[in-house]
């Protein structure tokens, strides 16, 4: 079900680009930083969808030799065309994937991944180049911005769905999980019962055992250290495929969530509404920031 995210189109495009000087610097333009010395890569995408309003947006950037790039922070320019002045620019800043030490690496062993935050007030399709500070590499990405977001939206109500619990299927952990080892924490509330209890709580949507881009488990992993940090708050666990079998296709929850990838993280307050929404990877400090402003 995840979504890859590096389209061949853009690989092409700019599989030549890198210090041509083909733009001045004088320019000002995304172009004239793309031409900047140093290769020039288009990035791995982590997020894909994209509303108006704040988005957060998660990257790789990985170099022609395979290796990624792993500096602290990337400068980060968005506008709507390489031939265009950038509309904001902002720092993308670089959050581990996982819990360091614990986690299993996420594909292509990947342990972090650069996440930026900005607005953008109008749908449309962008394009944005990001350079790691104190490397010579610029990386180039795609945004296709909607009005609405497929999945629900930060401020939307949550949808109340009856999703399984260790009550409601007897203990079968095989039918509630595909964790190892099972993170039964996370599996003794339901969606709708934590609604219907008026309590803030925290949903994952992940497959540890089955997701492409191995960041599921990662997750999961997060999840239940920011569970320990906060007692008063439900955590929950969902996983993605009926009965756990990929060949089965997604289950009604997801359905319900109209998730467009996994995993997802979302944090619901007491009056049943979307406090914040995390695609793919999050790290720790992000998630926790998040459920500290419904306890």
């Amino acid at each position: 079900m995840r979504r890859t995210a590096v389209p061949l189109l853009l690989v092409v495009l700019l599989a030549g680009c890198g210090g041509s000087g083909k733009k001045s610097p004088e320019s000002g333009t995304l172009g004239a930083f793309l031409d900047r010395p140093g290769p020039d890569v288009a990035v791995v995408a982590g997020t894909s969808d994209y509303a108006v309003g704040e988005l957060r947006v998660t990257f790789l950037v990985v170099d022609r030799q395979a290796r990624l790039i792993s500096k602290p922070r990337a400068r980060l320019l968005v506008g709507t065309s390489l031939d265009s002045r950038p509309l904001l620019e902002t720092t993308a800043r670089l959050e581990p994937i996982g819990i360091p030490g614990q986690s299993e690496a996420a594909a292509g062993g990947a342990r972090s991944i650069y996440v930026a935050r900005f607005r953008l007030t109008k749908p449309g399709k962008y394009v944005f180049v990001a350079e790691p500070a104190g490397a010579e590499i610029q990386a180039f990405g795609n945004l296709q911005v909607s009005r609405r977001p497929s999945a629900p939206a930060v401020g939307a109500r949550a949808i109340p769905s009856r999703t399984p619990t260790l009550a409601s299927t007897h203990g079968d952990l095989a039918a509630l999980t595909t964790a190892e080892p099972p993170d039964r924490s996370l599996l003794r509330y339901s969606i709708a019962d934590s609604l219907a209890a008026h309590v803030p709580f925290v949903v994952v949507f992940a497959t540890p055992k089955f997701c492409t881009s191995r960041t599921c488990g990662p997750v999961v992993d997060v999840v239940q250290v920011v569970q320990r940090r906060f007692p008063v708050v439900r955590f929950i666990h969902v996983e993605i495929y009926q009965d756990n079998n990929p060949a089965q296709g997604r289950n009604r929850w997801v359905k319900e969530w109209h998730l467009p990838s996994e995993p997802w993280v979302f944090v619901v307050g007491r009056d049943g509404r979307i406090k914040a929404r995390f695609e793919a990877s999050v790290s720790v400090a992000e998630l926790a920031a998040a459920v500290r402003t419904v306890t």
